[in-house]
């Protein structure tokens, strides 16, 4: 039997990797499909823009890490699990741009762990002008930007080139945004302090959050102590607003304030893979597979067979909450567990050990951190 793992997130390599340790190879064939060839460890993204930690540091490359398992480089772009095939497109070369054409696979089992990605909105010049925040390319990119709008500052007697510089805008005030924007004001205060042409209130950062607070996943009392902070560091942060337009750089708020700024990042949510929702798999008003509590791919309870998914991309029940209709949230803790689970269960099922054998997760969150640089 083959096992296609869609994704090589938490979840994706984590399966693959338990799959090896338990299955003869002789006997299963494992594939991983990614358009990248490492997984990320996103909770230090932050860290990565700030160069607080290499880049290096926070990919775990596939190769390296699943010997036996096959790599395959490309995006899964159609599922039909009632032909057991998937459609992979391989990556464009970007030496001639040329169009490779896509390619089926066949699977006997297939794990969904596509991830999410970022959620963008019909906003007026977002994007042209805004950087995303979700791969580690990005992440050295907005530090290379950051870096970089600070020396040109430095160079030019224009008052109103250097303020548009100077000005950095994070728009999403959940844990990437609030992390990265704290991450890099650190960094970009400390860069200040050795050019003498620049002065700290040169800089200004600005948060644009749509919500009454940031941090929504903390407690009250926490998410106003990290509001607390930021404001006392100087970054501007805006509740309850939103990014109106940002043509050519020229931002807009809904709450009428207008400015000039050379760097827009937008980290305001995710959305699952839209793979899922052009699928024959079942899934909820999210885009979210749904499934068991045993990792199985389920329609209104039935289960799908040869379907498995866990981590962002699927609504799995939280047994721990009081709320019956509660799912597990977004998080590494949970991914990398329900990884675990799903490995045992499939192995199970491809061994025959039957339905009864099968374990659930069941996970009470253990808390969250969020970095504040500093």
């Amino acid at each position: 039997p083959r096992v296609v793992i869609a994704g090589g997130g938490y979840v994706g390599f984590c399966v693959a990797r338990a799959l090896r340790a338990q299955l003869n190879l002789d006997q299963v064939e494992i594939a991983i499909i990614d358009s990248r060839a490492y997984m990320t460890y996103q909770p230090f993204l932050p860290e990565v823009a700030a160069g607080s930690i290499q880049p290096r540091h926070v990919v775990a490359p596939h190769r390296r890490n699943l010997d036996g398992v096959t790599i395959i480089t490309g995006a899964v772009t159609a599922i039909d699990h009632a032909g057991r095939t998937v459609t992979v497109r391989p990556p464009t070369p970007q030496s001639t741009h040329e169009r490779v054409e896509p390619y089926t696979l066949t699977y006997d089992h297939l794990v969904i762990a596509l991830g999410a990605e970022a959620r963008t909105l019909p906003i007026p010049g977002l994007a042209e002008q805004a950087m995303g925040f979700k791969q580690v390319e990005e992440a050295t990119a907005l530090r290379n930007r950051v870096l970089t709008r600070i020396e040109d500052a430095a160079s030019t007697w224009d008052t109103e080139r250097r303020r548009r510089l100077l000005t950095f805008v994070f728009v999403g005030g959940g844990f990437a945004g609030v992390e990265a924007i704290a991450e890099l004001e650190d960094m970009a205060r400390a860069t200040v302090r050795t050019i003498p042409s620049i002065e700290q209130r040169d800089v200004r950062f600005v948060l644009v959050e749509g919500s009454r607070r940031i941090l929504p996943e903390l407690t009250e009392e926490l998410s106003g102590y990290g509001l607390q902070q930021l404001r006392e560091r100087g970054i501007d942060v805006r509740l309850n607003t939103f990014l109106s337009s940002c043509v050519d750089g020229h931002v807009v708020l809904s709450d009428g304030t207008e400015f000039d700024a050379d760097t827009i990042v937008w980290t305001a949510g995710v959305k699952a893979a839209p793979v899922l929702g052009e699928s024959d798999l079942p899934v909820e008003a999210r885009g979210r597979v749904t499934t068991l509590p045993t990792l199985q791919v389920a329609r209104d309870g039935v289960v799908v067979p040869g379907a498995w998914a866990a981590g962002d991309c699927a609504a799995v029940p939280d047994l721990t909450s009081e709320d019956p209709q509660a799912t597990c949230a977004p998080t590494a803790q949970h991914a990398v567990r329900q990884a675990a689970i799903l490995a045992d269960n499939l192995v199970a099922t491809l061994t025959g050990q039957g339905e009864q054998s099968l374990a659930v997760y069941a996970h009470e969150n253990l808390g969250t951190v969020a970095s504040l640089g500093i």
